[in-house]
C-alpha cells in the first residue's frame, strides 16, 4: 500500500512498505519522465522528481505500487554527512556559550564518531591521518577546551560533506542521462501499416521505421529505404554514412537524410549504446583506486608526531611537554593547505576555460604521461574544409567549379556540400541560377543550369549510375585518398567537371597544444578513431602522433585505454561523443570537449568550456604548477613544524605557545595557497616532427612484413592489428 505524503508540481514524496523501497527506487530511476528517485530507508519514504506531466505521475504511482525486481543495485542512499555537519555546527555554538557540563556532553556526542574512526583506522591500517584527527579532537576535549575540539571537528565534517554531496550529484546526473531513451517507436506490421508501440515492448525481430531527424533505437539490418546516417556519437566516424538495404544500423545514430526500415536484432541493453551504458554503470559501482596526494603526504608524517610525543614523555614524564608536542600536527597544514590550493586552482581553471570536477582530477592530470585523443570534434572541428580543387573542363577555373557545385549544394545539409558552399561564401562567388535540385540519398545531387545538367557526388554514383568516366583521374584520386581526404566528383553534361578534395578541419591550435604537452612531460600522444586507415594515418603523420588506432568500435576505446594503463601509463583521454563515455571513465582522468554529448560531459573528470584545444595544455600546466605549490607548502610546513616540535620537546614552548606557532604556520601556508592566483607561464616549444615509425609502418605494410623494432612506438594500429 502506497501513500502520497507530499506533492508539489514535478515532485512526489511517497510512503511505501520497506520491502518495496529498493525495487521501487531502482525501477523509478529508469522510468520515462522521471528525473530523480531517492529513497530514505529510515523514514520508509521515496522522493521522486519528474517532468510534471499527468501520465508520468500515473506511471510513478503504478510502478511504486507494484515495482518489478531490481535488475541492478539501486542507488545507495546519501551518507549522513549532512546530519553530522549540523551537529558539529550546533556543538561548536553550544561550546562557546553553554555551561561546561552541557558543553562537555555535547562535545562528547560530536567527537565520538571521529574518535571511533581513528581507533578503527589504527587497528586496521596502523597510524593514519585518522589517528591524528582523533587525537586532535580528543586532546582539547580532555583538557576542557571544548570550543577547539568542536571547531576542529566542524572543519573535518565540512570537508566530508562537500565530497559526499559532489559524488552523489555527479552519479545522479550520470544515471539520469543513461535513462534517456525513446518512449515510443514506429513498427511496420505484417500488413504494411505503421503502428506506434512502446519502446520497452520491443523484443527483437520487429521492423522499426526511422524518419528524418530521428534517432535509431535498435541495432539491426536495413530492410528498406535509403538514408544518410550520422554515427559520430556512436562510432566516431566524422561523415554521415549512406545506408541502404542490407546495411547495418546502430542504435544512437541519427538519420540526417532519408528514411529507413530496420529489422531489430538487438534491443535495449544489448545494443551498442546499451553496452556503453552498462560499462559506465559498472564503472560507477567500482570504488576509486587513487589515494589523494595530500592524504598520502600527511600519512607519511603521522609517526613523527606520535613518536616524538612518546619519546618526550618517556624521558621527561612531563604531561605539559606531551600536550605541547601533540599540538604539532604535521597533517593539519597539509590537509587544510592542499584543499585550498586545489580549490584556488579549480577556480583559475574555470576562469581560463575548464571545469574541473574534483581536486583529485587535478592531481592526477599533473602526472599523466600519455594523452589519448578521440579525433572527431577533438583534434578537429567536426567540419570539413576543401583542400584541393581540380577543374577538368577547358574554360572552367576553380571559382567557376566551386560556384556551380555550391549553388546546387546549398540546398542540402550534407557536410561535403556545406564545405563547398562555405568556400564559395568566403570567396564571395556569385550564385548561379538553376532549376529544381534533385537529391539521390546515399549517392549525390543533380540539377540544371544554363550550361547543362550538373551532377555531383561519389565516383561510384557518377561512373556506375550516370556513366561519367573519371578513369584519367584514378591516380589522382588514389593519391588524395592516400592523404586521408574525402573526394567529391562533379560532372557537367555527362562529362567530368571537377574533383574536390576535403578533409576534417584540423583545429588551428592542435599542433601547438600537442607540442606544449610534450614539453611538459607527456611522453606518448595517441589517437583513436573510427575513420579508415588512410585518413587516420594521414592525421597521425600531420600531427606527429606516436600511435594511431583506426577503424575502431566504441567498446575498443575503453579497452585500449585500459591496456595502456595496465602497461604502466598514466592516461588522460580527451573526447566528445556518447561513444567516448566508457573511455573517459576508464582513463586516469577523462576530459570532455565543450560541445561534447551530455553523457561525455557527465562522465568526464574535466569539461572544457571554451572551444579551444589549447585550454587542455593550459590546464595541464596549471595542474603541474598546483602540485608543485602543494609540495612546496609541504616542505615549508615540515620545516616550520619541525622547529616548533623541537622547541616543545625541549620544554622551551608552552602548550599555548606551541598551538599559537603551529596554527600561525598553518595560516601562513593557507594564505600562500590563496595567493597563488596567477596562471602558470606557458612553455614555448617547437612542433615536434612526425616519428619515423609511420614511414616504417607504411613500408612494412607495402612489403607484407612487420616493421623493425624501434625505440619509438608504432603509430599505425588498425582494427586488424588489435
Amino acid at each position: 500500500m502506497i501513500r502520497v505524503v507530499h506533492e508539489l508540481p514535478g515532485r512526489l514524496r511517497l510512503r511505501l512498505p520497506a520491502d518495496h523501497l529498493a525495487d521501487a527506487t531502482a525501477a523509478l530511476s529508469r522510468a520515462e519522465g522521471v528525473r530523480a528517485a531517492r529513497a530514505n530507508p529510515r523514514c520508509g519514504s521515496l522522493a521522486v522528481v519528474h517532468d510534471g506531466r499527468a501520465p508520468t505521475r500515473a506511471r510513478i504511482l503504478k510502478i511504486a505500487a507494484n515495482p518489478p525486481p531490481a535488475p541492478e543495485p539501486a542507488p545507495s542512499p546519501p551518507p549522513a554527512e549532512g546530519a553530522a555537519l549540523a551537529l558539529s555546527v550546533g556543538a561548536f555554538l553550544v561550546a562557546l556559550a553553554a555551561p561546561r557540563p552541557l558543553a562537555a556532553l555535547v562535545t562528547l556526542a560530536n567527537i565520538s564518531r571521529a574518535i571511533l574512526l581513528g581507533i578503527e583506522a589504527t587497528l586496521a591500517h596502523g597510524m593514519k591521518v585518522e589517528t591524528l584527527d582523533a587525537l586532535a579532537v580528543a586532546l582539547p576535549a580532555a583538557r576542557g577546551d571544548y570550543a577547539t575540539a568542536n571547531f576542529t571537528r566542524l572543519l573535518t565534517t565540512l570537508a566530508g560533506y562537500i565530497e559526499s554531496t559532489t559524488i552523489e550529484r555527479s552519479d545522479e546526473l550520470l544515471r539520469s542521462l543513461l535513462r534517456r531513451r525513446p518512449e515510443d517507436v514506429w513498427v511496420r506490421a505484417p500488413d504494411g501499416e505503421l503502428r506506434r508501440v512502446a519502446f520497452a515492448s520491443l523484443k527483437g525481430g520487429e521492423e522499426v521505421a526511422v524518419g528524418l531527424g530521428e534517432t535509431i533505437p535498435v541495432d539491426g539490418t536495413v530492410l528498406d529505404g535509403d538514408a544518410y546516417v550520422d554515427q559520430s556519437a556512436v562510432t566516431g566516424e566524422s561523415l554521415p554514412l549512406p545506408l541502404g538495404p542490407g546495411g547495418t544500423a546502430l542504435a544512437g545514430a541519427i538519420v540526417t537524410d532519408g528514411r529507413l526500415v530496420i529489422r531489430a536484432e538487438r534491443v535495449g541493453g544489448a545494443t551498442t549504446t546499451g553496452r556503453i551504458t552498462r560499462y559506465i554503470q559498472e564503472a560507477l559501482e567500482r570504488p576509486a583506486e587513487i589515494q589523494s596526494v595530500s592524504d598520502e603526504m600527511a600519512d607519511r608524517r603521522v609517526g613523527i608526531t606520535l613518536g616524538s610525543a612518546a619519546g618526550v614523555f618517556a624521558l621527561t614524564r612531563s604531561w605539559r611537554r606531551l600536550e605541547s608536542v601533540f599540538q604539532v600536527d604535521y597533517s593539519c597544514t597539509v590537509k587544510l593547505g592542499t584543499p585550498i590550493a586545489l580549490k584556488t586552482a579549480m577556480y583559475r581553471a574555470a576562469r581560463e576555460g575548464a571545469l574541473v570536477k574534483s581536486g583529485q582530477a587535478l592531481e592526477t592530470l599533473a602526472g599523466v604521461d600519455t594523452v589519448v585523443f578521440d579525433k572527431t570534434g577533438t583534434l578537429t572541428h567536426n567540419t570539413l574544409e576543401v583542400t584541393d580543387i581540380f577543374p577538368l573542363r577547358p574554360g572552367v577555373d576553380e571559382d567557376r567549379a566551386i560556384a556551380i557545385v555550391a549553388s546546387l549544394g546549398e540546398h542540402t545539409t550534407h557536410p561535403i556540400a556545406r564545405a563547398v558552399v562555405e568556400l564559395a561564401r568566403r570567396r564571395r562567388l556569385a550564385h548561379i541560377p538553376h532549376e529544381e535540385v534533385n537529391f539521390i540519398v546515399g549517392h549525390g545531387v543533380e540539377g540544371e543550369i544554363a550550361d547543362g545538367a550538373v551532377i555531383f557526388g561519389s565516383r561510384h554514383f557518377l561512373e556506375d549510375d550516370e556513366n561519367v568516366s573519371f578513369a584519367p583521374q584514378r591516380a589522382l584520386a588514389a593519391r588524395l585518398a592516400g592523404e586521408g581526404k574525402s573526394l567529391l566528383f562533379a560532372a557537367l553534361d555527362e562529362r567530368p567537371l571537377a574533383v574536390f578534395a576535403l578533409r576534417d578541419r584540423l583545429r588551428e591550435d592542435a599542433a601547438a597544444t600537442l607540442a606544449r604537452l610534450r614539453a611538459r612531460g607527456v611522453r606518448r600522444l595517441v589517437m583513436i578513431t573510427g575513420d579508415g586507415r588512410e585518413k587516420a594515418l594521414a592525421f597521425g603523420e600531420q600531427l606527429g602522433l606516436d600511435e594511431v588506432f583506426y577503424e575502431r568500435q566504441p567498446e575498443d576505446k575503453a579497452r585500449i585505454v585500459e591496456s595502456l594503463r595496465k602497461d604502466g601509463a598514466r592516461v588522460a583521454f580527451v573526447g566528445d561523443g556518447v561513444n567516448d563515455g566508457p573511455a573517459l571513465m576508464a582513463a586516469d582522468v577523462g576530459i570532455a570537449m565543450p560541445r561534447a554529448a551530455d553523457i561525455a560531459r557527465a562522465t568526464a573528470d574535466v569539461a572544457l568550456i571554451d572551444d579551444r584545444l589549447d585550454a587542455l595544455a593550459d590546464l595541464h600546466e596549471l595542474a603541474q604548477a598546483t602540485m608543485a605549490l602543494i609540495r612546496s607548502n609541504f616542505s615549508v610546513a615540515v620545516g616550520a613544524n619541525t622547529a616548533i616540535l623541537a622547541g616543545a620537546a625541549g620544554g622551551l614552548l608552552s602548550p599555548r605557545a606551541t598551538a599559537a606557532l603551529h596554527n600561525g604556520a598553518t595560516i601562513g601556508v593557507l594564505l600562500r595557497s590563496l595567493a597563488a592566483n596567477r596562471a602558470p607561464a606557458r612553455t614555448p616549444a617547437p612542433r615536434p616532427p612526425a616519428p619515423p615509425a609511420l614511414a616504417l609502418q607504411r613500408e612494412a605494410e607495402r612489403l607484407g612484413e612487420e616493421p623493425a623494432e624501434q625505440d619509438q612506438p608504432r603509430i599505425a594500429v588498425g582494427a586488424e592489428q588489435a
